[in-house]
């Protein structure tokens, strides 16, 4: 008894117990097991507040038998998060449980082989009306029966679905927000379009597909699936298809990967510009022909393409279908392809608010050059206009007596240039009258003389 008393007049025990009991919010998941425990056994008062707290035993990953008994019956009626996986030693053994928690299931982790997830499916067939998160992973494609949980996820906010096939949609996903799937098997346009259609506020999407999502084309008045609430789409894999099939909202994050130059439907380019063009007027565009990528970016959306054989003709003729008027930045990185004379022009033409333009690896610096040239026109009017910075970064033969034409006849027509860096990266020298005479027009210079 003094001893009981002794510690009830330290300092820890003088924080209330509700404040006390807060404590393992904060700690790291791995290790949450471990600790609670280790909380029980630092004397009778923190065993009985502890054990108390039906919260802290509310994670069960059905590794023991004993414990599993245990954390339930300490876990009274509070929301349960369950974890399934197929390395936990007599797992068959542990089923039991299942039936009598899934009303009270909040998350469920699965990772399981095929046979041991198709007996879990068998008692996993009650409605679970708490269950806010569902993951789902297995190996070798094996079919998700569309009973589970009596097909109704009405309360469910987040899906996740690995290397698994299954009946896509279940019924009631009204309040799903989040959603990835990993496929490997054939999955139709339509059948993507009816989930979608059954969870309207889903804000992300990722979709990882090793095949082509399957479906034919479809003409301009057929079916189109409004994503009113996405903020993020991150689609690994063949998606042109349903791309065409969606509506995508102002401010979407996309993250695509598509065939470029796609190939027409009917009389019209694919829809998935349309979407592209319904984004935003982006600020940034990134080219990167080493990684097959094209990046842009704006204050309210961003969008990032894995493309095929992107040169610069490719490159021009795919801005050709985007408004540029807002676009400050454009980078071009290992772009290589022949000249394109006048395309370039009528490219940089709309960019009036452009302020800095940069050249990475890229063969094609001259033919941008040409274009920047106040002399491209009959008229004399000054592309880009509030064009200040200008970087050329190479690795072959590079004529600087262009550049610094451009800069003298953009200085000539009040349109001077504000930075200018040149750099090769074999460490060629330029000659120093070149350089010193680019001084001449632009404020700052970067180049090796």
């Amino acid at each position: 008894m003094i001893r009981s008393w002794r510690n009830r007049i330290t300092p820890i025990n003088q924080i209330p117990p509700e404040i006390l009991a807060l404590i393992p919010d904060f700690w790291d998941v791995d290790k949450r097991d471990e600790d609670v425990i280790a909380l029980t056994h630092v004397c009778r008062g923190w065993r009985e507040l502890f054990v108390s707290c039906p919260s802290l035993w509310a994670n069960l990953d059905c590794v023991d038998e004993d414990k599993t008994r245990v954390y339930v019956e300490r876990s009274k009626s509070s929301p349960i998060s369950l974890s399934l996986h197929s390395d936990y030693v007599a797992l068959r053994d542990l089923f039991e449980f299942i039936p009598g928690i899934t009303g009270r299931l909040r998350s469920l982790d699965i990772n399981l082989d095929p046979e041991d997830l198709q007996l879990v499916s068998v008692h996993l067939s009650r409605r679970a009306p708490l269950l806010e998160v569902l993951s789902i992973r297995s190996c070798g494609d094996p079919v998700l029966s569309s009973v589970l949980f009596d097909g109704d996820l009405s309360s469910l906010r987040e899906l996740h679905l690995r290397e698994i096939r299954t009946k896509l949609p279940w019924r009631n996903m009204v309040n799903l927000t989040s959603f990835t799937l990993t496929h490997e098997s054939p999955i139709s346009v339509n059948r993507f379009l009816d989930f979608f259609e059954s969870a309207p506020r889903l804000r992300e999407i990722g979709i990882i597909s090793t095949i082509p999502i399957s479906g034919a084309r479809m003409s301009r008045n057929e079916r189109l699936v409004p994503l009113a609430c996405l903020q993020k789409m991150d689609t690994s894999g063949y998606p042109s298809h349903l791309f065409d099939h969606l509506l995508i909202p102002v401010g979407a994050r996309l993250d695509i990967r598509v065939d470029l130059p796609s190939p027409r439907i009917g009389d019209r380019p694919p829809r998935f510009i349309d979407n592209l063009k319904n984004l935003s007027s982006f600020t940034t565009i990134q080219s990167d022909s080493r990684e097959l990528r094209i990046r842009f970016s704006g204050p309210n959306g961003e969008v990032g393409m894995n493309i095929q054989g992107i040169g610069t003709r490719l490159l021009v003729e795919f801005l050709a279908h985007f408004d540029t008027s807002k676009t400050e930045r454009l980078e071009i990185i290992g772009c290589h392809g022949s000249s394109v004379g006048n395309p370039v022009y009528q490219t940089l033409l709309p960019m009036k608010d452009l302020r800095t333009l940069k050249f990475d690896q890229c063969n094609e610096p001259q033919t941008f050059l040409r274009a920047l040239h106040p002399g491209m026109s009959l008229s004399g009017a000054v592309v880009c206009p509030e064009l200040e910075e200008l970087v050329i970064m190479h690795g072959w033969a590079f004529n600087i007596k262009n550049v610094v034409a451009v800069a003298a006849a953009r200085a000539s027509r009040g349109a001077k240039l504000k930075f200018v860096k040149i750099v090769h990266r074999h460490t060629t020298i330029y000659s120093q009258p070149d350089v010193l005479e680019l001084k001449e027009h632009v404020l700052h210079v970067e180049c090796d003389c």
